[in-house]
């Protein structure tokens, strides 16, 4: 089962992320988009969509600093590893918050507001709810176990299990002795993962370089260069 769990599913999921976003690249590049929904309500929009991603942004780098990372190079730069744990905490507590937060306006909005919930689809609903439980699982860890708890270093434990897939290497034992929420978090991020190319968040993935050469787009009124016709009726002929 540990080989099940943190060997062959991980490498299934990024299996399945890789090809599965070349498939949607080639054969659905008109659906690589986020379906915008602003047009139909901007004001909760204006409040969770800068919360959630600002958030999760947040959240992402912490997780590539504290998984990628090893401990000792940030111990070799001087970063002691209380000054790790105490910053890595604080700012993960306050970007997760923000970010379970942002989300619960978008999906509040999205299930409140009529145009938009009829524009949601299965696949959408899915997504957030795989969301959801992620972010759920990484901030009540992060919390029970470091703030509540006595505190736990993941990066002698998960962080080299992470690093050892990548290297294909991988060490199942390391994550088979984490904290259960921690292994719950994993899962249903490796979930996410294998879901994430048939959702909006491929969006995430892209960004707008073309803008930066394309030409300029003119745009000319209509009346331009045309005689202003009189009002009243137009002389028959």
């Amino acid at each position: 089962m540990s080989v099940l769990l943190w060997v062959v599913l991980p490498y299934v999921a990024l299996t399945v992320f890789v090809l599965g976003h070349v498939w949607r690249y080639r054969y659905d590049k008109f659906g690589w988009t986020t379906r915008s929904s602003q047009m139909y309500e901007s004001r909760l929009l204006r409040v969770g969509s800068p919360l959630f991603h600002f958030g999760i942004l947040v959240v992402a780098l912490g997780h590539v600093g504290g998984l990628v990372i090893p401990k000792g190079w940030t111990e070799a730069v001087g970063v002691s590893e209380e000054a790790y744990h105490v910053s890595a905490v604080v700012l993960g507590t306050i970007a997760g918050i923000a970010t379970l937060g942002g989300l619960a306006i978008l999906i509040y909005r999205r299930r409140t507001v009529g145009p938009v919930f009829t524009a949601t689809t299965r696949n959408d609903k899915l997504m957030y709810a795989v969301l959801t439980l992620t972010i759920l699982l990484g901030l009540a860890a992060t919390v029970l176990a470091n703030i509540v708890g006595g505190g736990y270093d993941y990066r002698t434990t998960i962080s080299p299990w992470f690093r050892s897939i990548f290297t294909f290497q991988p060490e199942p034992a390391l994550m088979a002795g984490a904290p259960p929420l921690f292994q719950l978090h994993a899962l249903s991020a490796l979930v996410l993962f294998a879901i994430w190319p048939f959702t909006r968040l491929v969006h995430m993935l892209t960004a707008p370089v073309g803008y930066l050469t394309r030409p300029y787009i003119v745009y000319r009124s209509r009346e331009e260069g045309r005689p202003r016709a009189r009002r009243g009726w137009e002389p028959s002929r």
